[in-house]
């Protein structure tokens, strides 16, 4: 399939800031039911390429493509009515209830300034439900835990009724316990058929919730294809310039990968 038959895509895209090219010649594309992770290392341009692909950052070469269309040809707001952002977890400046933070991905549909309609309130409590944080509702989203958040902005993002989500390291700082909630919720995504993109600096996450990865390095993309066969110590190794310890359980069949 071509990058421009996938539901998002990117053809030999140069990307950055005005003034400062990140990265350039990145080809990738996922498709609806599909979990594709972008792993590399700090400065790599993770973030600056998820930017451009939703449309924050306008591409330096090449083009983005959603449903087959020039992502630069949509409005604004029919653009977040297909693709969902979640940021990395913060702590939030205003004490928001948890329901109005889901709330705010309805603006899509209704506009920034209008008020939620019953429906719009009625889709935002099933999105609580859905990832079983309604207990959450009334509590300041300040106040809540650094996982319980992420799923918070999750819920925000699929109220907004997309067909592509888009997750910028999901997982960063939270504990094990709130990294396997997360981690979860990208597996369910797919299984309703959404197309799911995420970042992450683990290849342990990529190798156990993608179907397929992007290794990207120096703003360049380094290589793609599935797990199993890209993920090996010495990709790793190349990837981030560290010695890299492979351990299989044989019982389980389990693959991990520790630095060195």
């Amino acid at each position: 399939m071509s990058q421009r038959g996938m539901l998002l895509a990117a053809e030999g895209l140069g990307f950055g800031y005005p003034g400062r090219r990140v990265g350039q010649d990145v080809s990738l594309g996922v498709q609806a039911g599909e979990v594709l992770a972008l792993l590399g290392p700090n400065g790599g341009g993770k973030t600056t390429l998820l930017k451009t692909l939703i449309g924050l950052l306008r591409p330096q070469a090449g083009a983005v493509w959603l449903e087959g269309r020039p992502l630069a040809g949509f409005p604004v707001a029919e653009r977040a009515r297909r693709i969902g952002y979640v940021p990395q977890a913060h702590a939030g400046a205003f004490a928001f209830s948890v329901r109005d933070v889901v709330l705010m991905g309805r603006t899509a549909h209704q506009g920034l300034f209008a008020s939620p309609s019953d429906t719009d309130r009625a889709i935002a409590e099933a999105k609580l439900a859905e990832l079983g944080i309604a207990h959450l509702a009334g509590q300041p989203y300040t106040m809540i835990s650094g996982g319980e958040r992420q799923l918070v902005l999750i819920a925000r993002a699929l109220a907004q009724e997309p067909r592509v989500i888009v997750l910028d390291e999901p997982t960063a700082s939270l504990d094990f316990g709130n990294q396997g909630k997360v981690l979860r919720q990208i597996g369910d995504l797919r299984a309703r058929g959404l197309a799911v993109l995420f970042t992450t600096h683990d290849p342990n996450h990529a190798l156990r919730h993608a179907d397929r990865v992007v290794l990207l390095g120096r703003g360049s993309l380094l290589a793609e294809g599935a797990p199993a066969g890209l993920l090996t110590a010495s990709n790793l190794a190349e990837l981030y310039g560290a010695e890299i310890h492979t351990l299989h359980d044989a019982g389980r069949g389990d693959t991990a990968f520790l630095p060195g």
